[in-house]
């Protein structure tokens, strides 16, 4: 496949809005688009992928060339030949997913003869807003796509190079099973856009922001258009009494050192009193290891302390409920479960939360009481994850309650439609 890369943008653009319709008039398209073909274009995707990673790296390169490697959004703009693939394994599962558009949920004569059902359908055009996850770009079109939706993308500055390439890519596939190339649009990075985007209720359906918390706050604040939250993760791990100290000390390693960068990393370790002095310096060698700066309530800066622990600084109020995306994280000894989750409560996100305990009566208290989107016993945070979850691949975690909480995913993208069947009946 022969690609053309994109011209560098250029700020002689108007308006986006004819952008905009153009994906509205092509999500038809899209929706009329059988099983099979959505499969087709999303295995075709696949393989382009992989047949482009040389180019693809280049292009991610340049990206990265304009980051500092210290910024906590480096690794989330990285893209590795792994995670290509992992990319291109992610289309191949959401093609075997059952396609959620289409399904009729519920079905019923009424006695005047009437036939009602309830049917899903897509959505129509999904918006959404991200930044530095040029991943983004491949999970939301599969997604998308195979649930019947056309997408407008507005990926950040900081992938533009990368994310350009990969919707040429897109747009190859797309032409190759004569589809129009708006059924998936990449905007402008151009800030001067986005609340038109934001305000564009006749073309676009839904929108879903995916980064900074700014980032969300500023959608929720400005967004006409009907807004799905994915907010930003402020995760904590609470190692209660009974817990197994080994386990508890590889889950709360996992937890913060495996991929610190992304929203379900933890943030915050919560300890009970009875067990601080022979947890905490479980954690050391790790920690030293992996360079986590640790930022510690009195209790717990002391036990570190004597235990040789130097990356340590004293907690200010402003240390908890702080979502680090570094290696770094906070930590607090409590008294027992009721400090522990009235901590959670005043700093959570309602994102990822967990509980380390051999004791199965105050797990399950942990998971009645904490309000999240995923709550864990004795397993990281870390698996808050379409993927991992076995969705295929997510858009976001979503941390409000209407509609769709935790990752939001494939089943999540269709709406309902009310189908009544008659013949000749009419209401006096």
């Amino acid at each position: 496949m022969e690609l053309e890369l994109p011209v560098p943008e250029t700020t002689q653009l108007e308006s986006i809005v004819p952008i905009l319709a153009a994906t509205h008039l092509a999500s038809s398209e899209v929706r009329r688009l059988t099983d099979t073909q959505k499969q087709t274009i999303l295995n075709r995707l696949s393989v382009v992928l992989l047949e482009n990673i040389p180019q693809i790296l280049t292009e991610n390169q340049k990206d990265l060339l304009r980051m500092h490697q210290s910024d906590p959004k480096y690794d989330r703009l990285l893209l590795s030949e792994k995670r290509i693939h992992d990319l291109a394994q992610s289309l191949r599962d959401v093609a075997l997913l059952p396609d959620p558009s289409g399904q009729v949920v519920l079905e019923k004569n009424l006695d005047n003869g009437l036939i009602i059902k309830k049917m899903l359908v897509p959505m129509g055009v999904v918006g959404v807003i991200y930044e530095s996850r040029p991943n983004v770009t491949i999970d939301v079109t599969s997604l998308c796509l195979r649930s019947g939706n056309a997408v407008v993308l507005r990926g950040g500055s900081d992938a533009f190079d990368t994310n350009s390439f990969l919707i040429k890519l897109i747009h190859g596939v797309l032409q190759e099973n004569n589809l129009s190339t708006a059924c998936v649009t990449l905007l402008p990075t151009d800030r001067v856009f986005v609340k038109e985007l934001l305000t564009a209720t006749r073309y676009v359906d839904i929108i879903i922001p995916r980064g900074s918390e700014s980032l969300i706050q500023f959608v929720r604040q400005n967004s006409l258009v009907p807004t799905i939250e994915t907010g930003a993760g402020v995760c904590h791990t609470y190692v209660q009494t009974e817990a197994n100290l080994l386990k508890a000390r590889d889950i709360v390693v996992n937890a913060k050192v495996s991929r610190p960068s992304v929203c379900n990393a933890l943030d915050t370790v919560l300890v009970d009193k009875a067990i601080a002095e022979d947890f905490l310096p479980m954690l050391c060698e790790d920690f030293k290891k992996y360079n986590v700066a640790v930022f510690a309530d009195e209790k717990s800066f002391e036990t570190l302390h004597e235990n040789g622990f130097e990356n340590l600084q004293i907690a200010q109020e402003s240390d908890f409920g702080r979502e680090f995306l570094d290696f770094k994280c906070s930590v607090k000894v409590v008294s027992g479960i009721d400090e522990a989750l009235n901590h959670i409560r005043k700093y959570s996100s309602r994102h990822s939360e967990a509980i380390i305990s051999e004791n199965s009566v105050l797990c399950d208290l942990f998971v009645a009481e904490v309000d999240a989107a995923a709550v864990y016993t004795n397993a990281s945070t870390r698996f808050t994850d379409g993927g991992a979850f076995g969705l295929g691949a997510e858009i976001g975690i979503s941390t409000q309650k209407l509609h769709a909480r935790g990752p939001f995913a494939l089943e999540k993208l269709v709406t309902e439609k009310w189908i009544v069947q008659g013949d000749g009946q009419v209401r006096w």
